[in-house]
């Protein structure tokens, strides 16, 4: 791969005329570069793709192709696509109906706005796959039909259609169906049998643990946990899996919204610490069973509570000193009202004023607070709010030294002054070099000194406030990731970029 050509597609400062040559010349990586591009013409997406033919899926996707541009037969994937997209038409869908190349009619199986006759033809296809994909996306109507198909997998995949009626989806996980005849297991092999998880064949394509003894019951199970995460599928239809003996599909019920409260109640006294930890992140349980979860001790359900956007506010405050929360703006941090925030920010407890320092439409008054205060994770939380003054992102450094560095870089509004400041900075910190080099307000004296970190040398590289003359020295640099970028960065001379191309 040459490494400066894939550079020189993505720059946005390439002229027509270059991008034509680069397309008559471009090969799969190169490509990339070019399906990118906010300015790539209709007439050049064509050339491209007949350039590279695998660049076509992408182009198609991208909406850069029609229907007249592509031929089914010669172009099948990128004829996929436009059918995926709702461009192709009605004759080639037909066509890749009866194409003889599964992949084809895995991928037409998926695809929406099926004529009727392709739907009822791909419905009866010899290959359970395709009718799989088809009943994984279809409508409602032949939703319902295939969830009466002979075959588990296609019913497992009815099961995860959000188009399939309420009332089909409690049948399938009611018995209220003719039982399945067959399953991926007892297509293969003779029942009873289970799938060992370390199976030494290497062409096996079985789940670790499949099993079948005829009632298809490793199949049934991923029926019911289909049914279970579909949102279609009725209350009094789920309920019941409260006790189930399957951690899996008590897990996957404990995040369902809508259940009854005593249903949520038995699941917080669940043995397995995820079933309890995927319920505490459920924002349909109520404050009773919040206030309860909030002294569990299991892995990771205070943190998940937490993250819970119905939270109680007294209850996150109780969470914060002992939880492994992390630099991030909770949910229910982000609705606070200005009077709770206000009450946050006030807060005796740094990990508290630690939470609310994550927004970033805070009140000036208690925004400049924040960034006074004494204790560096509260700072370093606010650091990067907008509206920040100089004179006070530079206290914060002052103060707090390298534990903050990058987050004060970070900020948009950091001055180029107070950027090249932040590089000189001793002790330095790392990943205030890579917040610098992709800072907009970079100045180039800021971006020579990010050229000295290795990992913030690539971004460096493509910023546009580096200078001309440096940024044609990095397109011979020994990491191909610093010559690409140079080679990307718009800053390029025109002359420099004619030469690249033209020398092809």
């Amino acid at each position: 791969m040459d490494h400066v050509l894939c550079g020189l597609a993505a720059n946005p400062a390439l002229p027509a005329e270059l991008v034509d040559r680069l397309i008559a010349v471009a090969d799969d990586d190169i490509a990339v570069g070019l399906v990118a591009r906010e300015d790539l013409s209709h007439a050049q997406a064509v050339a491209l793709a007949a350039r590279v033919p695998a660049s076509g899926v992408q182009l198609a996707y991208a909406g850069l192709l029609a229907a007249a541009d592509v031929d089914p037969v010669t172009q099948p994937h990128v004829a996929l696509a436009l059918l995926d997209e709702r461009a192709g038409t009605p004759e080639w869908a037909r066509r890749f109906a009866a194409d003889p190349v599964l992949e084809h009619r895995e991928k037409l199986a998926a695809c929406p706005d099926l004529p009727t006759d392709v739907r009822e033809t791909l419905a009866a296809d010899p290959d359970v796959r395709v009718v799989t994909e088809l009943a994984l996306w279809t409508t409602l109507d032949m939703a319902a039909r295939l969830a009466s198909h002979p075959h588990a997998e296609v019913r497992r995949a009815v099961a995860a259609n959000e188009a399939t009626p309420p009332d089909v989806l409690a049948a399938l996980i009611s018995e209220g169906l003719p039982p399945a005849r067959r399953c991926l297991v007892c297509d293969r092999e003779a029942p009873p049998f289970v799938h060992e998880p370390q199976c030494p064949r290497p062409d096996c394509e079985l789940p670790p643990g499949a099993s079948c003894d005829g009632s298809h019951e490793s199949a049934m199970h991923e029926i019911q946990e289909a049914a279970l995460r579909n949102p279609g599928t009725p209350t009094e239809a789920v309920v019941g899996f409260v006790d189930h003996p399957s951690v899996l599909l008590r897990w996957t019920l404990a995040a369902r919204p809508g259940l009854p409260t005593e249903v949520y109640r038995r699941l917080a006294a669940d043995p397995v610490p995820g079933v309890r930890a995927d319920l505490a992140g459920n924002p349909a349980i109520d404050a009773v069973l919040m206030r309860t979860l909030a002294d569990d001790r299991g892995h990771d359900v205070r943190r998940r509570l937490a993250g819970n956007p119905k939270v109680p506010l007294d209850v996150l405050v109780h969470l914060a000193d002992d939880t492994k929360i992390g630099a991030t703006l909770l949910p229910r941090i982000a609705v606070a009202s200005p009077g709770e925030v206000r009450q946050l920010a006030q807060s005796p407890n740094p990990a508290v004023r630690m939470l609310v320092a994550q927004r970033r439409d805070l009140p000036p008054e208690i925004r400049d607070a924040l960034a006074d205060d004494p204790d560096a994770k509260v700072t370093k939380s606010v650091a990067p709010h907008p509206g920040l003054a100089e004179a006070r992102l530079r206290t914060m450094v002052d103060r707090h030294g390298a534990r903050v560095l990058a987050k004060v870089a970070a900020n948009p509004d950091a001055s180029p002054a107070l950027l090249e400041y932040l590089t000189r900075h001793e002790p330095p910190a790392q990943k205030a070099f890579r917040e610098i080099a992709r800072h907009r307000n970079a100045t180039a004296r800021a971006l020579l000194a990010c050229l000295a970190d290795s990992r913030a040398r690539p971004i460096a590289a493509g910023h546009p406030a580096l200078p001309p003359s440096v940024v044609v020295d990095l397109l011979t640099d020994a990491d191909r990731q610093v010559a690409e970028a140079a080679a990307a960065n718009p800053s390029l001379p025109l002359a420099v970029l004619s030469d690249l191309v033209l020398r092809l």
